[in-house]
């Protein structure tokens, strides 16, 4: 390895889209350094990601991605892509798109290394053709570029792991006017940003929210602005005993607010990554979408998911107008995994 200034110890990874991805990048992270510990690593990923990203030990700089997600927006892209020329000998892509591989391109990094996804002959130069039978899942899928093209044996995860200081969880206590008390905490993640098709019913969360609290347990809804609606359903039907943070915290308040939870319960979505990779205990509940594909990655989770012949679909809405794979799963199913969770 060179210094830490010259363009071998130094790589480059355009990061994910979506917080889940995100934090499931991690994995890929803690592999590069492990092969190559002296690598410094950035990551150029959306603004919105800094909070996760601070909290990986392995990150050593976020470059802000100038174009919101969908944009082309060519000439940002070049005047970024100039401004990083000569900075690293690699870059390792996650996303699949065309637009993620214009800023490697337009630095000039000798090695852009990435699947081949649309139309990506000539931007990248180290591409890997996808097995999706091998690689089932996201994270696999991820942790396989660290890793030369002839080396593809089984891979191990490494499962992410973000890390919160003391001081900012109680600023942010602070912040929101929260305390915890003796009783143990139930975080709810009721939200999806993918959509409809990700989440149990208001009225599920809310129950399973009102049995717990009778049992002894205090509740805070997590969850982001668009998430409010949703939230504010399932804590009327909690009879406004839950703590609603929905739309109160920044994503990075969240993190280390989620970090206190004894207990997670979540849709597939960017915070149950964030629980799993906080260590947290977990239920993850899934319908359209594939556990196998996206599961939490520590071993304190379990999924809950009915399994019916028409999931997992993957749609934002389901197709076929009932959302069974969700609705009828019942509060009893869930509240007895979360009563199984590994202390």
């Amino acid at each position: 390895m060179g210094s830490a200034h010259s363009p071998s110890a130094r790589l480059l990874v355009v990061g994910p889209s979506w917080a889940g991805d995100m934090v499931m990048a991690q994995s890929l992270f803690k592999t590069l350094k492990q092969r190559s510990p002296a690598i410094a690593i950035d990551v150029l990923a959306p603004a919105w990601s800094r909070p996760l990203l601070s909290r990986m030990p392995e990150v050593d700089e976020a470059i802000d991605m100038p174009v919101g997600h969908g944009r082309l927006g060519l000439m940002d892209r070049w005047r970024l892509g100039r401004a990083l020329r000569g900075r690293y000998a690699q870059a390792i892509l996650l996303p699949n798109s065309l637009k993620s591989a214009l800023v490697p391109f337009f630095a000039r990094i000798p090695q852009r290394t990435g699947w081949l996804g649309e139309m990506r002959y000539g931007l990248l130069n180290d591409f890997r053709k996808l097995d999706k039978q091998h690689l089932t899942m996201t994270v696999q899928r991820f942790v396989a570029l660290a890793f030369p093209a002839d080396e593809s044996g089984l891979l191990e995860i490494n499962p992410p792991a973000l890390e919160v200081q003391v001081a900012g969880v109680q600023q942010a206590m602070l912040d929101l006017g929260l305390q915890k008390g003796t009783r143990p905490l139930l975080a709810l993640c009721p939200g999806a940003e993918f959509g409809p098709s990700k989440r149990w019913p208001e009225g599920n969360y809310g129950e399973l929210a009102r049995q717990r609290i009778e049992s002894g347990w205090d509740v805070w809804l997590f969850g982001s602005e668009k998430d409010q609606p949703v939230c504010e359903a399932v804590n009327r039907v909690a009879e406004g005993r839950c703590v609603d943070l929905s739309g109160r915290t920044r994503l990075a308040q969240a993190v280390d607010l989620l970090s206190l939870a004894d207990a997670v319960v979540s849709n597939d979505s960017g915070l149950m990554h964030v629980a799993a990779a906080l260590n947290r205990r977990l239920v993850a509940v899934y319908g359209s979408t594939d556990p196998g594909f996206t599961p939490p990655l520590n071993r304190r989770s379990q999924i809950v998911r009915l399994g019916l012949d028409c999931s997992p679909c993957f749609k934002r809405e389901c197709p076929l107008g009932h959302l069974d794979c969700l609705r009828k799963m019942p509060v009893a199913m869930v509240s007895k995994a979360l009563d199984g969770l590994p202390q």
